[in-house]
């Protein structure tokens, strides 16, 4: 059972958790910059729900659908609009986008 009631409360959480030991691209002043695909993966460890993505000009964005409800975390690292195309992902393809060592590192911060 997740320690997380609801996702909101986990977003409250990974502000604080995000660093550049989880992200390569990881900022100070954007810290939900490059965090999209090893978020997605702890979201589902907790809530379950499914690994969508979607194309944006950086490239693959990953995110969830947890319930029938989108859940995009790390939406605030654009200063643009993006389109939702919740296509089907899943986390082998999230996990290539991201590593097993920032994957551990979010989740080690996270107490998870």
């Amino acid at each position: 059972m997740s320690a997380f009631k609801t996702p909101d409360q986990l977003y409250e959480k990974l502000k604080a958790a995000w660093s550049s030991e989880s992200s390569g691209v990881w900022s100070l002043d954007n810290p939900a910059r490059g965090q999209c695909s090893v978020t997605s993966l702890v979201v589902q460890d907790a809530f379950g729900g499914e690994i969508l993505k979607t194309w944006t000009k950086g490239g693959t964005h990953f995110y969830n659908m947890i319930d029938g409800v989108r859940w995009d975390l790390t939406v605030s690292q654009f200063d643009y609009p993006i389109p939702f195309e919740d296509l089907p992902s899943n986390r082998d393809e999230a996990m290539a986008d991201t590593s097993p060592r920032q994957y551990e590192a979010l989740k080690a911060r996270l107490q998870m």
